[in-house]
C-alpha cells in the first residue's frame, strides 16, 4: 500500500501532467484561432479580388449606364452575344425605317433629318417618249414615285487669291508732289505670311477638339484631298489661333465668375516638356461650367501643373457665387465662403459597383435602392413641372425622410462590412460626404449630381485618348482655350466649326473677338443649329 507521501507525489505528478496537457490544448486552440483568422482574412482578400475582377470586367464589357435593365445581357452572355442577338438577314432597311429606328418614340422633334435641305431631281419623259406603246395616243401624267437618298459631299479644298488693287494719283505725280496711293478695302491675313484661312483654321481645330482627330491623321487626309499640310504647320497654326482667341476666352471666364452656382471636375494631362517635371508626371485640366438654370451656358477649361486645392482657389478667387458642385476631392475644401455640393450619383455608383461585383450582396442593393428613391422623387418633380419653390419643399419633406433613413440604416450596418470591400468603401464615402450630399436640400437649383461637370470633362478625356499628350505648356493652354470656346458654342446650340470660322473672319476684319460671345443675337444663322438638331 502506498504511503501518504507517495500518493501526494503521484497527485502532484498528475497535476503537472494536466497543466502540460492544458498548455498544449491552449496552444492548439490559439493555433486554430490564428489559422481561422488567416482563413477569414484570405477569404476576405479573395472576395476583394473577385469584386475587382468583376468590376474591371464590367468596365470593359458592360454598359456605361447604371440604369437597371432586367433584360440586359449578363457578363457571361456577352461572350455569346453574336448567337444571342443573331437575326436572319432579310433586305436592306429603307431610309424611313432608319429614321424611325434612330428616333425616340412619340418624339416631338420629328425626323432627325428634318433639318436637312431637300433637293429634288425629276425624271420625266420627253415629248417624243410620251406616246402609248399600245395605241399611239399621247400619255397623261398620272402620279409620281419618290425614292429618298441621304447624300453627303466630302470636304473640298481650293486656293483663294486675294488680289488687292492699288491706285495712285497721276496729277500729284505730274506736279512733283508726294504720290498718293490708295488701296481697295481687303481682309488682313489671319496669320502674317501664312496661307491659313479662317475656314482652314476652324476646320483643323474642329477636327482635333470636337471630333478628336489627331493632327497626324488630318495630315494624311489632306494628302488624299490633293495637298500637303504637315502636322507641324497645323500645330503652329493652332497655337497662334488660340492666342487670337484669348480675349474671348477671358470674356467667358469673366462671365462665368458672375454666376451663383457652378460645377467643377478635373482630369489628368501629360505634358512632355514641362519645366521642372518629368515627362511622365501628371498635370491637370480643370473643367468649370455654369448650372442648368443659367441663361448663357459657359464651359471653361484650365490647365494647371498639379491638382492641389490652391488651383481651384486661385481660379475662383474673384467668384461671387455661393454653391459649387464637385466630387469628393479634398482640395475643394480649401475654398472659403462657398457651399460645396456633393454628387449622389457618385455615391450611388459605388453601391452599384458593389452590386455588380456581388449580385447577392443585400447591403449593396439596399444602399443603391435608397439613393434611387431620391432620384425618383426628383424625376417626379420634373415631370410634374413643379416650380423651384415647390421642388425645394418636396426635397425638405419627402427627400429628407429618405435621406435620413439612408443614414440611419448605414449606422446600423456599418460594423458589418469590411472597410476595404466595395460595399465598405461605398459606406465610408457616404459617411464622409454626408454634409455635402445633403446640400441639395438648401436650394432647388442645386442638382443631386455633378453630371454636368462630368459631361463637360468627357470631350477632353476622349480627345486625350486620341492625341495622348501635349508637347508643351503652351500647347496645353492652347488646348484648354479652344476646348472652352468649342464646348461653350455647343452648349449654346452653335455649330463649332462655323462659329470658329466666323470668329476668325471677324479677327481678320480687325474686330474685337471678345464681343462675339456664343449667345450674342448677332451671331449669323449659318452658325446656329436648327431646332430639329438641338437637344
Amino acid at each position: 500500500m502506498n504511503t501518504t507521501e507517495q500518493l501526494l507525489a503521484e497527485i502532484a505528478a498528475l497535476k503537472s501532467q494536466l497543466k502540460q496537457q492544458e498548455a498544449k490544448l491552449e496552444e492548439k486552440e490559439n493555433t486554430i484561432k490564428k489559422k481561422e483568422a488567416k482563413i477569414q482574412s484570405l477569404e476576405a482578400l479573395n472576395d476583394w479580388y473577385i469584386e475587382q475582377l468583376k468590376l474591371k470586367a464590367k468596365e470593359k464589357f458592360g454598359a456605361s449606364s447604371e440604369k437597371f435593365d432586367p433584360n440586359q445581357l449578363s457578363l457571361f452572355d456577352l461572350f455569346n452575344e453574336a448567337e444571342t442577338l443573331m437575326q436572319p438577314i432579310t433586305t436592306e432597311p429603307e431610309l424611313d425605317t432608319i429614321i424611325k429606328a434612330h428616333t425616340r418614340k412619340k418624339s416631338k422633334r420629328g425626323s432627325k433629318f428634318a433639318n436637312l435641305d431637300v433637293k429634288q431631281v425629276h425624271y420625266e419623259l420627253s415629248d417624243e417618249e410620251k406616246i402609248c406603246d399600245v395605241c399611239g395616243e399621247i400619255l397623261t401624267e398620272m402620279t409620281t414615285e419618290i425614292r429618298k437618298e441621304l447624300v453627303i459631299k466630302p470636304a473640298e479644298a481650293y486656293i483663294v487669291e486675294h488680289v488687292t488693287h492699288l491706285y495712285s494719283c497721276r496729277n500729284c505725280d505730274k506736279n512733283g508732289e508726294t504720290g498718293f496711293i490708295k488701296s481697295a478695302a481687303h481682309p488682313n491675313a489671319l496669320i502674317s505670311k501664312s496661307v491659313v484661312s479662317a475656314s482652314m483654321m476652324a476646320h483643323i481645330m474642329n477636327n482635333k477638339y470636337t471630333l478628336a482627330l489627331p493632327l497626324y491623321r488630318q495630315e494624311q487626309e489632306f494628302k488624299r484631298l490633293g495637298f500637303e499640310i504637315s502636322r507641324q504647320n497645323s500645330s503652329n497654326w493652332i497655337l497662334k489661333g488660340a492666342t487670337l482667341l484669348k480675349p474671348l476666352y477671358a470674356a467667358l471666364i469673366k462671365q462665368l465668375l458672375e454666376e451663383e452656382l457652378l460645377h467643377a471636375d478635373e482630369t489628368t494631362l501629360e505634358v512632355l516638356n514641362e519645366p521642372g517635371k518629368k515627362a511622365t508626371s501628371k498635370s491637370y485640366v480643370w473643367a468649370y461650367r455654369t448650372s442648368k438654370y443659367t441663361l448663357n451656358p459657359i464651359v471653361i477649361y484650365e490647365y494647371t501643373e498639379g491638382r492641389g486645392g490652391i488651383f481651384p482657389k486661385t481660379f475662383l478667387k474673384d467668384w461671387t457665387g455661393t454653391y459649387l458642385h464637385c466630387d469628393g476631392y479634398t482640395g475643394y475644401k480649401q475654398l472659403e465662403g462657398i457651399t460645396l455640393c456633393g454628387c449622389l450619383v457618385y455615391a450611388k455608383r459605388k453601391f452599384h459597383d458593389a452590386v455588380v461585383a456581388s449580385p447577392n450582396n443585400e447591403i449593396a442593393k439596399t444602399g443603391e435602392d435608397y439613393i434611387r428613391k431620391l432620384f425618383a422623387i426628383e424625376d417626379k418633380a420634373y415631370k410634374d413641372e413643379l416650380s423651384l419653390e415647390e421642388r425645394l419643399m418636396l426635397r425638405k419633406t419627402e427627400s429628407k425622410k429618405i435621406f435620413d433613413e439612408l443614414y440611419s440604416w448605414i449606422a446600423s450596418i456599418e460594423h458589418k462590412t469590411l472597410p476595404q470591400s466595395l460595399v465598405g468603401k461605398a459606406i465610408n464615402y457616404a459617411l464622409n460626404q454626408k454634409e455635402y450630399l445633403a446640400s441639395f436640400m438648401l436650394d432647388a437649383r442645386i442638382q443631386l449630381s455633378n453630371n454636368l461637370a462630368e459631361q463637360s470633362i468627357k470631350p477632353f478625356v476622349i480627345g486625350r485618348k486620341n492625341w495622348l499628350f501635349s508637347n508643351t505648356v503652351n500647347g496645353a493652354k492652347a488646348s484648354t482655350t479652344i476646348y472652352s470656346i468649342i464646348q461653350t458654342a455647343i452648349a449654346n446650340n452653335l455649330k463649332p466649326e462655323k462659329y470658329l470660322e466666323f470668329l476668325f473672319t471677324q479677327i481678320q476684319q480687325g474686330k474685337d473677338v471678345a464681343e462675339f460671345v456664343p449667345w450674342l443675337e448677332d451671331i449669323p444663322e449659318y452658325c446656329r443649329l436648327k431646332k430639329a438638331q438641338q437637344k
